[in-house]
């Protein structure tokens, strides 16, 4: 393997050297996606029919979490990508199971509008340089890349809460709450360099509690969605 998948990233404000244990509450805050994993199994064993579809979702959460404990402690590029990975797989995972349970799409349609989301994910970052005229990712502290998920949390969210079926509409106003947390949480992440000489934490483990948050009640709320539409 090339040398520099090993090379050190230095990203964020807690992290002043290459040491594991450099970033202590950004490793340590991992642990609120195992808990949400946890969580989300106990409530979907506690219902009257299994959902595969949310064990599988609890699934990536937990490589979520592991995922960002070994980026948050190795720090280097290959770790990166068991951070980022994970990540993007729930997302689509998500989108897909939201077109089809909530929506009620057919299989095909859901999959090319989640494959269309992917590409246009892809492309965002590109975009927002071309209109911004200099770098998002450097603008954001990389948030940008989560941009389109808020963006479609909130389409997705908006057209079921304007639904005339009460399930679909309580699953939509769900979905804008949590997209107003994912918001919230995403703001965190972008503060969390420019912030360091005044809080030496800085404030990426806010990112992780309050993302894990968000993960969970979206596992949830599609949970709660079936059960009141079995």
């Amino acid at each position: 393997m090339d040398a520099s998948w090993f090379a050190p990233v230095m990203a964020y404000c807690e992290r002043l050297d290459g040491g594991f244990w450099a970033e202590p509450l950004n490793a340590v805050s991992n642990g609120a996606f195992l808990a949400a994993a946890g969580v989300a199994v106990l409530r979907e064993q506690r219902g009257k029919q299994r959902d595969p579809a949310a064990l599988v979702l609890a699934g990536l959460v937990t490589a979520v979490g592991i995922g960002s404990f070994l980026f948050h402690t190795l720090a280097n590029r290959w770790s990166m990508l068991a951070d980022v990975i994970p990540i993007g797989l729930f997302i689509y995972a998500y989108l897909l199971l939201a077109l089809r349970r909530f929506l009620d799409l057919p299989g095909l349609a859901a999959i090319t509008m989640t494959m269309a989301f992917a590409a246009f994910n892809l492309g965002f970052g590109t975009l927002a340089d071309m209109a911004l005229g200099q770098s998002s990712a450097a603008l954001t502290n990389g948030s940008i890349d989560y941009v389109p998920a808020v963006l479609v949390l909130v389409i997705v969210g908006g057209t079921l809460a304007i639904s005339s079926i009460p399930a679909r509409r309580r699953a939509g106003l769900s979905l804008l709450g949590i997209a107003l947390i994912f918001l919230l949480s995403l703001i965190f992440r972008t503060i969390d360099r420019s912030v360091c000489r005044e809080l030496a934490s800085g404030t990426h483990f806010l990112w992780h509690l309050l993302n894990a948050t968000v993960l969970y009640l979206l596992i949830i709320t599609a949970l709660r969605f079936r059960q009141a539409t079995a």
